[in-house]
């Protein structure tokens, strides 16, 4: 089963964060939480959901991972301004390990530059900086790029992301 790492901090989207978890988990995953610090508790922008973190961005190397998560909300944003945590990231784009991306959580990958000629969805107001960053904007529910990238728009799609986070660590048997 997947060890999965989670880029997550203060004003997350609630539900893209523990829809997804709750899939993974079901499915014999291991979703682990990872902020700029470890060691403390973070909470949604909707005041639904408490997370504790596991760890802080030192205390972790991408190897140890299979896959990487990235929830919405304001944290993705909050998160691209510490070059530990875009260089995480970037590490799971080379490595072309699978990485989960819904609403602005493709921010970080932005800032990562990792999405030139990537396939890819994400909230509309980010549409423009995804362009602008060389990716391929679809408007579509869900968007699986290269059997590695899967992303989604808003809430709203949480069942078709969810069903193709899990299919894709099926696929790769993780």
């Amino acid at each position: 089963m997947a060890r999965i790492a989670t880029l997550i901090t203060d004003l997350f989207e609630d539900i893209e964060f523990t829809s997804p978890k709750e899939a993974l988990e079901t499915h014999g995953h291991t979703v682990v939480t990872i902020d700029k610090l470890g060691n403390k508790a973070i909470r949604g922008k909707q005041g639904e959901a408490r997370v504790e973190i596991d760890f802080g961005i030192s205390d972790v190397n991408p190897e140890e991972f299979d896959a990487l998560f990235i929830p919405g909300g304001f944290s993705p944003d909050l998160l691209r301004d510490d070059d530990r945590v875009v260089a995480f990231a970037k590490s799971f784009m080379s490595a072309m390990k699978p990485v989960f991306a819904i609403c602005h959580g493709p921010q970080l990958l932005i800032t990562a530059r990792a999405l030139e000629g990537r396939d890819i969805t994400g909230y509309k107001s980010i549409r423009v900086d995804l362009e602008n960053a060389g990716a391929n904007f679809h408007d579509e529910e869900v968007v699986v790029c290269q059997k590695q990238l899967v992303t989604s728009r808003t809430p709203q799609d949480l069942h078709a992301f969810n069903r193709e986070i899990v299919n894709l660590l099926e696929e790769k048997d993780l």
